[in-house]
């Protein structure tokens, strides 16, 4: 206790205890218009899908290595089988230029080239496509194999700054409307539900952004963390 005081109290040049004057007292939340109903919760967002998804129209890859699986044979099986479900990802012009696609890469062709990370946590790779759309969206699915079945276990978009793997989370970093900060969206893997599931969706401070009231080259003073942001426009 008597050391806890002196370094509440400080001390002078002397060496003798100095007050550091009066100590802001604590107090409870005042919450405003305590009659008011709250908002009834919003059904949980799963990412667009409810579980694994087979890819229909492929053949069984026995070996277990998704690396084995042709990724443009996934897309266009993909795309059709949406198609059947009518619920189409692109539009049918992007849908042309990746039929039109071959194994080498090419200016006209939309879908970004193969990714392969461990995103279920067994130490196999799961295969990661990015197909870009109109309006710089990117979609981004991902797969795993399940007893040699393709399986879609990701199926997202945005218009992203930045799309990376930490983990085994998928971490999505988009513009926002508010200078300095960026949306980061963390997709990570759902072992009871099978599927990437989003985890976090907030704020962040964009990479090349000094905290407000520093210029671009100063630095944070020890301790001290980035200010916290404008009030998110969409929460998880």
């Amino acid at each position: 206790m008597v050391a806890g005081a002196a370094a509440l109290a400080g001390c002078s040049d002397t060496g003798e205890p100095e007050g550091a004057g009066a100590t802001r007292i604590a107090s409870a939340p005042a919450r405003l218009w305590p009659e008011r109903p709250p908002a009834p919760q919003p059904p949980p967002d799963r990412s667009g899908q409810d579980g694994p998804s087979p890819v229909p129209g492929l053949h069984r890859e026995a070996s277990g290595d998704i690396r084995k699986v042709d990724p443009l044979s996934v897309v266009r099986a993909q795309i059709a089988a949406d198609a059947r479900a009518h619920s189409p990802a692109f539009d049918r012009a992007t849908e042309r230029k990746i039929l039109r696609c071959t194994a080498e890469p090419s200016a006209g062709c939309p879908v970004r080239a193969p990714q392969y990370q461990d995103l279920t946590h067994d130490g196999k790779a799961e295969l990661i496509v990015g197909i870009e759309g109109s309006e710089h969206v990117l979609a981004v699915w991902a797969y795993t194999l399940r007893g040699g079945v393709v399986n879609r276990i990701l199926d997202t978009a945005g218009t992203p700054l930045s799309v990376e793997v930490a983990d085994g989370d998928l971490i999505m970093r988009e513009p926002t409307g508010s200078p300095g900060y960026e949306m980061r969206t963390v997709h990570s893997w759902d072992d009871k539900r099978q599927t990437m599931e989003i985890r976090a969706m907030e704020f962040d401070r964009a990479a090349s952004s000094p905290a407000p009231g520093r210029s671009a080259g100063s630095s944070p003073s020890p301790g001290r963390s980035a200010a916290a942001p404008p009030a998110p426009e969409r929460t998880r």
